[in-house]
């Protein structure tokens, strides 16, 4: 399959093809690395390598049921300000609405399910491309008070 971020077109973006679990870890490391390089404070490279932990693991397992002919692309953009990321996999996508809250009682002990809600937690803003096979994240820099 030919990959295009048709979704989410992100500018001077790279993107880094995934195919199995094994490659996930040094696939954020790049970008976490290049995170590290702007200005984001250690809580935001924290927080944004969590989300997009999760959402590449998502991508493989679930997106691409971890299937070793299918891939998983990782785009990102990092700007001054902000952080864009696009993981996108090449499976039939899903219903970001249809999964359950994992704060519900009756979820609350389930050994998985908390992948979206963690990323919603973590990132200043999350969508998904309408089959559901793309996730969008974004982390904004956070801006410090000045004195008055």
């Amino acid at each position: 399959m030919d990959f295009n971020n048709n979704d989410f077109p992100l500018e001077r973006a790279k993107t880094i093809e995934i195919d199995s679990l094994d490659r996930v870890s040094c696939a954020c490391e790049a970008v976490v690395d290049a995170i590290k390089a702007s200005d984001f404070a250690n809580d935001e490279v924290f927080a944004i390598h969590l989300a997009l932990e999760e959402a590449v693991v998502n991508a493989i397992k679930h997106g691409n049921n971890c299937d070793p002919s299918k891939k998983a692309y990782l785009t990102y953009s990092i700007s001054g300000d902000r952080v864009d990321i696009v993981v996108s996999d090449e499976g039939d996508g899903f219903d970001p609405s249809n999964v359950p809250d994992p704060c519900c009682d009756h979820n609350l002990c389930k050994a998985s399910g908390r992948g979206l809600f963690l990323i919603k937690s973590y990132m200043d803003l999350v969508e998904h491309n309408d089959s559901g096979n793309s996730i969008h994240m974004v982390k904004f820099a956070k801006k410090e008070e000045k004195d008055r």
